[in-house]
Parts: structure tokens; C-alpha cells; sequence
């Protein structure tokens, strides 16, 4: 199913029409404890949200887990939710990941829509139809796809945001931007990101949208070139695991960048990405999001977290590689001493 996907000029208006287009008999709306705060008071007085019944969950990555889904179901059952309801995430990836597992499992599949509050979940978590949680210490391990009824982007929740989650988000924009080409890179690293012009941001989100849109109507379901998305992601879900264990949370979109250098790296040396490109990401983002530290002693740990990555098969850890801006190369292997060599660069860098 291909989800609507509606860059949003009037809020009130444009979420009427979307919950007006699936029938249903209950109206429920899942938050976290920040977005109940910050977000919630600009829809609630909406007419159509009347009558709307609230669950809100903790907030964070550390919150996306089992306990919280159960909440979610918990929550739904209570209030009489049936096969005909309408479930509304209200939130950041957090709470679109995990509002629409819950959405796509209770009573084997009720209607989603999300409104993404946050840059990051603007940009890739509430677009695509993945969905699930964290278990077991490791990313995104439970989970289906299913694309929610629509989705909602507003700018208006992009000024709630701190710069931390502005440049979460635009991790994943400039992965977006070197999946596509070198203009759209080019824009995204000349931007202002920390003092951003809104108005241009949110046209640069539609960009970003359209890239990963692109990308999924393709291969809805992950079996070939969709992997193109997960640039920077087999090493960047190993350090939120491991930051995660360390109790040192980091922000998702932190740890994409981190392993977008650490991938270009493996890029440059493994299928000949241009050095002068890459070493200009790495620039940006030392200046822009620091470093993640970890020792000799952390490698087999991260080693060992990149063999869970999803795409892996045949215990071979599976990257997404870049040949140039926009010349994707899925399915790249690499050898231990190949990935100790990327972690060794980073680390000494």
C-alpha cells in the first residue's frame, strides 16, 4: 500500500481530511511524555479531535520496548477500541515506530495515521511503513511493515524541536542527499542548520521525503534496493546498542552520521568514493555532532552488535556502500580486519 504523504499548509485542515477518509468508530491518539507537552496543546482544540481518547508513553529510545507496547494495547482494550478504530501517533520515531506496531497487531490490524513531530521522524521514521520496537538490547528487532492510512508534515512542530533533534533529523537528510545527487548534498551541507530558515527547511524535507519515497515504492519491503536507506546504518545501530548498554543513550540521527563517516570510509577504500567528498562529510559532522568514543577494548563488542544488522545473511555483515554521490552499492561485505581498519580511522581521526 503506498501511504499519502501530505507536506501540510493548514494542520486543522489538512488532519480533518485525513481522519475524515478512514471510517472509524473510536478515535485514540498515542503521545510520549514530551510530545503530550509540546505538541498536543497545538492539535487538541482541534473539532476533530473531539471526543479522542489519550494514551501517552514514556518518551525516548530507551521506551520503545515491550512494556510500552503493551501499554499501547493495554490502553486500546480499555477503551473499546475495535477492528474499525483510528489510531493517531502524535510523536517523534519513537512513538510512530512503536504507535504503529501496536496499530498493525491489535485485533490483527487497526488504521494509523501519523503526524511526525521531530525532524528525524519527518524525514525517514513515520515514511515507509516500517514499524516495530527495540528487544533483546538490540534496534528495530520486532517489528512489520505496514503504512499508515497518511502522513502529516507540519513545520510547525519543527520550531518545538532543540538543535540536538534538528540535527538528528538531518542525519538522515544528508544520507538522503548523497543516495540522490550532488546538488541536493551540495545544498544540505551549504544550509544553516544551526540557526535554520523553517520556511526552507520544510521544503528541503519535502526533498528528502521524495528521495526516500523514491527509494521505497520501489522495494516496499526490503529486498533489494531499499537497503539503499540503510547507509550508515549497520555501524550506527551497533553504537546506539552499545551506547545503549553503556547507559550513554545517543540520539539516533547522532549515530547515523557517526556511521555514515565510518561507511564512506569502508566507501573510499572498498568501491573508490571520491576522498575529497567524504572527507567533507567528515568535516561536517565533527563540527556538527563530535564524536563517539570508544576504545580497542569496544571493537569485538561493535563487531559482534553488526552481526545482528537485519541485512546480513549467512552470518556475512551486510553493508551499504556508495561507489559516488548517488551510485549506490548494496550488499557489500567486509572483513573483520576491514571493519577493525574503519574503527581504527575513526577513532585515531
Amino acid at each position: 500500500m503506498k501511504q499519502k504523504v501530505i507536506l501540510v499548509e493548514n494542520l486543522e485542515r489538512e488532519l480533518t481530511a485525513a481522519i475524515n477518509e478512514v471510517p472509524h468508530d473510536k478515535l485514540f491518539v498515542l503521545t510520549d511524555t514530551t510530545t503530550v507537552q509540546l505538541c498536543w496543546p497545538l492539535v487538541k482544540k482541534f473539532e476533530c479531535m473531539r471526543g479522542a481518547m489519550m494514551i501517552t508513553i514514556g518518551s525516548t529510545d530507551e521506551a520503545k520496548n515491550l512494556n510500552s507496547l503493551a501499554e499501547v494495547w493495554a490502553a486500546l482494550q480499555l477503551g473499546g477500541a475495535s477492528r474499525h478504530s483510528l489510531l493517531v501517533n502524535l510523536g517523534g520515531g519513537m512513538v510512530t515506530d512503536l504507535g504503529g506496531f501496536a496499530a498493525s497487531t491489535f485485533k490483527r490490524g487497526i488504521a494509523y495515521i501519523n503526524i511526525p513531530t521531530t525532524l528525524l521522524s519527518q524525514v525517514d521514521a513515520s515514511v515507509g511503513g516500517k514499524t516495530g520496537i527495540n528487544f533483546g538490547g538490540l534496534k528495530n528487532e520486532i517489528g512489520v511493515f505496514n503504512c499508515a492510512e497518511s502522513v502529516l508534515l507540519s513545520g510547525e512542530f519543527l520550531r518545538t524541536l532543540d538543535s540536538e533533534n534538528i540535527l538528528s533529523g538531518y542525519a538522515e537528510m544528508l544520507k538522503h542527499g548523497l543516495l540522490d545527487k550532488c546538488e541536493h548534498l551540495t545544498s544540505l551541507l551549504a544550509f544553516d542548520i544551526e540557526n535554520p530558515d523553517y520556511a526552507k527547511l520544510v521544503g528541503m524535507v519535502g526533498e528528502s521525503v521524495a528521495v526516500k519515497e523514491g527509494v521505497v515504492t520501489a522495494d516496499p519491503t526490503e529486498k533489494g534496493i531499499r537497503k539503499a536507506l540503510n547507509l550508515g546504518h549497520t555501524v550506527g545501530h551497533a553504537i546506539e546498542s552499545l551506547a545503549l548498554r553503556e547507559k550513554r543513550t545517543v540520539l539516533h540521527g547522532y549515530a547515523v552520521a557517526w556511521g555514515i563517516v565510518m561507511e564512506l570510509y569502508l566507501s573510499v577504500r572498498k568501491c573508490g568514493f571520491p576522498s575529497d567528498v567524504f572527507h567533507q562529510i567528515e568535516t561536517f559532522v565533527k563540527e556538527h555532532y563530535g564524536r563517539f568514543g570508544y576504545e580497542c577494548k569496544h571493537y569485538n563488542e561493535l563487531y559482534e552488535l553488526m552481526t545482528h544488522d537485519k541485512k546480513n545473511q549467512g552470518g556475512i555483515i551486510n553493508f551499504t556502500l556508495m561507489g559516488g554521490v548517488g551510485d549506490i552499492r548494496i550488499n557489500q561485505s567486509a572483513t573483520k580486519a576491514e571493519i577493525e581498519e574503519m574503527l581504527d580511522y575513526y577513532r585515531e581521526n
